[in-house]
């Protein structure tokens, strides 16, 4: 049973049909969303009995090939699996690019679609003049290599080592040569040599004062200035270790790793490169700060974007950075930082966004049990506090009170139970929890 029921973010489909490309519509125009196939309207799982790898491929196909303005890095096709039975989850993001349509109606009440509530609904001809009215032009396909002299052997190496197949259309493939046959500006940050400048500054104290260390890590791909910079704060990750009175040894990193890496590569592929100002990475004594260009998307709030919907700035970058694996499923990047930290450490501001990690200390170098040196989240902290108000307290109150999607809650609740922090007894929908 899928624990969330069908609305504006989630449709479920028994089987693939005809109207996939207009569900996948509605959400690109709307806010993005969900779509799950092999899931009845209850949210039961009944599965898929074809063969879903070949299911996977014609719904990409479908995707990519009916439906205009190009969605490519907008959709994400997984394949999961629930109790030996397997479905298809389809993450859509919302599109900057908006109205899309179906490509054999044109942009017509036809072929335009919105997502409102549950259903999916035809645009009028002035809701669909109105938005391709606002749509956004300056996106980085349609803005002009500053030079044209450019190669991509760095990119092309990436692209071989995770297992994609080099052909002669390659750059057309990755959407990085425009109409008339130039370069754009997406082909120009992916390319062996460009000015951009990535640096990794390091002070002394809490403050931007005291400049230790400015490192370079920019003229380069983007992909390998971006692995540089992760590499670079890895080695920055000072490990805390204690061994407790069983001889066991406890370690603790300075920060989480996992989420510094998601806050790095979400800097670099939603920064506002339009601008021409690099995101900035910034070490102090104290903690990190990650900042990028650019604030909140148009049409996002910040509600939105601490519950991981997605609006990517740069939809190019995003299919590069996921065909090379840096990036993973739609969306889950800001939801893999908050596992770790509070929504707090995040500043909004109209032409920034900012993240900031405060470093661990060796004091929370704490055991939680014999059999476990596991550290809670902020969030995981909450689980427990609802837990111990409420044990009869269910997924989606506990979504409700912190005010964080369904995903979140039943991620954290698995962790907390693999570490044998609360477990569940009785069943799911009568049984309790239990603080171990």
């Amino acid at each position: 049973m899928i624990d969330f029921v069908e609305d504006s973010r989630n449709e479920f489909k028994e089987e693939l049909n005809d109207k996939l490309e207009k569900e996948v519509i509605a959400f690109l125009t709307a806010s993005g969303g969900n779509i799950y196939i092999g899931v009845n309207n209850n949210g039961e799982v009944i599965g898929i009995n074809e063969d879903i790898d070949k299911m996977q491929l014609l719904i990409k196909d479908r995707i990519k090939n009916n439906i205009q303005p190009t969605p490519l890095g907008l959709f994400d096709i997984d394949i999961k699996n629930y109790n030996d039975k397997k479905y298809i989850h389809i993450t859509v993001a919302s599109g900057k690019e908006k109205p899309y349509y179906l490509k054999k109606k044109g942009m017509t009440p036809e072929g335009c679609f919105i997502r409102v509530g549950s259903s999916c609904e035809q645009l009028t001809q002035n809701q669909i003049e109105d938005l391709f009215a606002k749509r956004t032009r300056v996106s980085l396909k349609n803005i002009v290599s500053p030079t044209q002299y450019l190669s991509f052997s760095q990119l092309k190496i990436y692209y071989e080592e995770t297992g994609h197949t080099i052909n002669d259309n390659f750059l057309q493939q990755l959407g990085l040569i425009m109409d008339d046959g130039k370069y754009n500006y997406v082909a120009y940050l992916l390319s062996d040599n460009n000015n951009i400048s990535i640096k990794v500054a390091t002070y002394s104290g809490t403050n931007a004062y005291d400049l230790i260390e400015n490192e370079e890590y920019g003229f380069c791909s983007l992909i390998k200035a971006t692995k540089r910079v992760v590499e670079k704060f890895e080695m920055v990750n000072k490990t805390y270790s204690k061994i407790t009175g069983s001889a066991e040894r406890m370690e603790l990193q300075k920060f989480d790793k996992t989420a510094i890496r998601e806050a790095i590569i979400n800097a670099i592929v939603h920064n506002s490169w339009q601008t021409e100002n690099p995101p900035k990475f910034e070490i102090f004594s104290d903690h990190i700060s990650i900042t990028s260009t650019g604030g909140l998307p148009q049409g996002i709030s910040q509600e939105e974007f601490l519950k991981g919907y997605s609006f990517p700035k740069n939809p190019e970058l995003m299919r590069v950075f996921k065909d090379l694996d840096l990036v993973e499923q739609l969306g889950t990047g800001i939801i893999r930082i908050l596992q770790s930290y509070d929504k707090s450490v995040y500043e909004f501001s109209e032409n920034f966004i900012r993240v900031n990690f405060k470093f661990r200390k060796y004091s929370e170098l704490v055991n939680k049990n014999a059999n476990n040196n596991f550290i809670l989240s902020e969030t995981q902290k909450k689980i427990i506090e609802l837990i111990k108000d409420n044990a009869s307290i269910t997924q989606i109150e506990i979504s409700k009170k912190l005010n964080i999607n369904d995903t979140t809650v039943m991620r954290n609740l698995k962790v907390l139970k693999n570490n044998n922090i609360i477990k569940r007894v009785g069943s799911t929908k009568n049984g309790q929890w239990i603080i171990t």
